[in-house]
This record gives C-alpha cells, structure tokens and sequence, in this order.
C-alpha cells in the first residue's frame, strides 16, 4: 500500500510547495489574468457595441441611399417628361416655321409666276402690235398704190379723228 499512500513527511512539502505555488498564482499570476480576461472581455463588449452601432448606422445609410435612389429615379423621369416636352414643342414649332416658310415660298413663286404671266402677256401684245403694224403696214401699201387712194384713205381717218373728237 505504500504505492497508493504517499508518506507524511512527502504529503507536507507537497502542501507546502502547493500551497507556495497557489500563493504566487493568486498574488501574481491570477491578477494579470484576470486583468487580460476583463480587457479582453471589455474590448469584446466595446466590439459588439460598435458593431451594433455600424449595423444599424449601416440600415439608416441603407435606408437613405434608398431614398437617395428613390428621389433619383423620380428625378429622372420627371427630367425625361420634361425633355420629351421640349422635343414635341420644338418638333412643333418647326412645324410651324416651315408651314409658314412653305407658304411664304409658295406665296412668293405665285406672285413671281403672276408676274412673269403679265410680262409674258405684255411681250405676247407687244409683239401682236408689232404683227399687226407690219401686216397692216404691207396691206395698206398694197391697197394705197396709186396717189388718190392714199389721199381718200386720209380723209377718212381724218374724218374718222374729228368724229371721236366732237
């Protein structure tokens, strides 16, 4: 039994040497653990704080890029409405600046076209009397060959200006 049963004198510097090494640890070495535990427990509580703090930090930068996005997005299509305005109404004053150019043009190459026909007409006359002064010309000197033709022929139209003019 003596394997199982230490001796006395053994069991006494066994406590000694123990109660030695409890002594150090509770004076030395369980303060400094303790203190590493409590700061290590401190910087974890300080950890979860701050994550908490970032998550929900994190939901209301969420929520207002959202808003953010939201009021773009209006933005956008308020802007598109917009330009598809100004595109129909400057289509639409095109429109018209071309309808009215068109009906100035149109106007224009009337008057030129009424123009042209009354100098066209007034050449046609011209022309037609200068015929009809050639033609009478070569029918009244055939007619007035002899001396006492072309002298009634005057007195007739003598006759004929003094008539008008009475």
């Amino acid at each position: 039994m003596a394997l199982l049963l230490p001796e006395s004198g053994l069991l006494f510097w066994m406590l000694i040497s123990f109660g030695i090494v409890v002594f150090i640890l509770t004076k030395f070495g369980f303060p400094v653990i303790i203190k590493m535990v409590e700061s290590r427990k401190t910087y974890i509580d300080e950890s979860l704080l701050i994550a908490k703090q970032t998550y929900e930090q994190m939901a209301v930068v969420k929520a207002q890029g959202e808003t953010i996005v939201d009021n773009a997005r209006k933005e956008q299509v308020k802007i598109m409405n917009e330009a598809a305005q100004m595109r129909d109404q400057l289509v639409k004053d095109a429109k018209e600046k071309a309808g009215i150019e068109a009906a100035k043009l149109v106007e224009e190459a009337r008057k030129q076209i009424l123009i042209e026909k009354e100098d066209a007409i007034r050449d046609i006359r011209r022309q037609v009397a200068e015929l009809s002064v050639d033609i009478a010309e070569k029918v009244i000197r055939g007619q007035l060959d002899k001396k006492d033709e072309q002298m009634g022929m005057i007195n007739r139209l003598l006759d004929e200006i003094n008539i008008s003019k009475s």
